[in-house]
């Protein structure tokens, strides 16, 4: 389904303030027992890793456990639909990543409406990338890799994450701005893209920061730019791709969302108290170490953020012509 800009940000703004009837008793009641964060990809990973902080810090702070559950598979699909049809009472939350933008966009035939179906709750952080490439490419900056990319047209291959991954989607908005003939080669996960990276069998890759950082460190990488609108705190010598290519940016962004109808105590409160942890030192320090930049902020805000990466990634995947795997 396709919308226009405005609908989606009213969609998103209308997620976010109206749910149906909320039951104020049993808001005020929440949480009186065991609740559970699904995330819709693998343990370790970043996105685990910051819905594992949120659960940790929403634990100690309402008295009841607020545990992680992981449902890998389709990109994410089965943990949102498996949100989507749970209870809206609070009890069932999701953990809302780029991949669910990109997939409200990719999918044409999915059992939910992302927009539709899961109510914002709070923005944790924005999350940000970096291009890498391997040590023995010739350029030891982004305009010297965009001169030698440009110069070998059709040479350069770059490694993802798999067909419509984020890092599939900046590399192709990067080739979008600049005209750069680049060669796709997807993988089963970032993790073998950045060990073939190492290993000289792809040239670059759109890498998450903590999946690179580690081997940055140890030279085995060479980080080129950051592809978020500002520069990073872990990286700050490191400059962003709009310095060299204006107006590019592809940030991601990590939060929490409920099913839709979720009472708006519950979400004021959830929100309140997450709101608190992304002030907290440890919890700061943790996301930046990721790679992100804490934000924080109303559901409405997020909501205006999920609709706008779905309405920019759109474009990207359309002018790319990415399928759905």
């Amino acid at each position: 389904m396709k919308f226009s800009r405005r609908t989606f940000l009213h969609l998103a703004m209308g997620a976010a303030a109206i749910p149906a009837l909320p039951r104020i008793s049993r808001a005020q009641a929440f949480p009186s027992r065991p609740a559970r964060i699904i995330v819709g990809f693998p343990p370790g990973g970043a996105t685990d890793i910051q819905a594992r902080l949120m659960g940790q810090w929403l634990s100690d702070r309402l008295g009841q456990p607020f545990v992680v559950e992981n449902r890998a598979g389709a990109s994410g699909n089965i943990g949102t639909e498996a949100v989507a049809k749970a209870p809206a009472d609070g009890y069932t939350l999701l953990q809302v990543v780029t991949p669910h933008a990109i997939n409200a966009a990719l999918y044409t035939n999915l059992s939910f409406d992302f927009i539709r179906d899961i109510a914002p709750v709070i923005c944790a952080a924005r999350l940000s990338y970096v291009v890498a490439v391997n040590p023995s490419l010739p350029a030891a900056t982004l305009p010297e890799f965009m001169a030698y990319a440009k110069a070998n047209p059709g040479k350069i291959n770059y490694g993802s994450a798999g067909q419509g991954t984020p890092q599939n989607i900046a590399c192709e908005l990067f080739k979008m701005m600049t005209g750069l003939n680049l060669v796709h080669v997807p993988y089963k996960g970032g993790a073998p893209a950045v060990t073939d990276l190492i290993a000289g069998h792809v040239q670059v890759v759109f890498a998450p920061v903590s999946e690179a950082m580690p081997h940055i460190k140890s030279g085995k990488l060479r980080p080129l730019a950051v592809t978020t609108a500002a520069r990073l705190e872990v990286l700050a010598d490191i400059p962003t791709v709009g310095e060299f290519v204006p107006g590019y940016e592809a940030s991601g962004f990590a939060g929490i969302g409920a099913p839709r109808n979720t009472p708006v105590e519950i979400i004021a409160m959830l929100n309140k108290e997450l709101n608190a942890g992304l002030a907290d030192s440890k919890i700061k320090t943790r996301i930046v170490e990721l790679g992100g930049t804490v934000l924080g902020g109303s559901p409405a805000e997020f909501g205006t953020i999920i609709a706008e990466a779905i309405e920019k990634w759109a474009r990207v995947i359309k002018f790319a012509g990415i399928k759905a795997e």
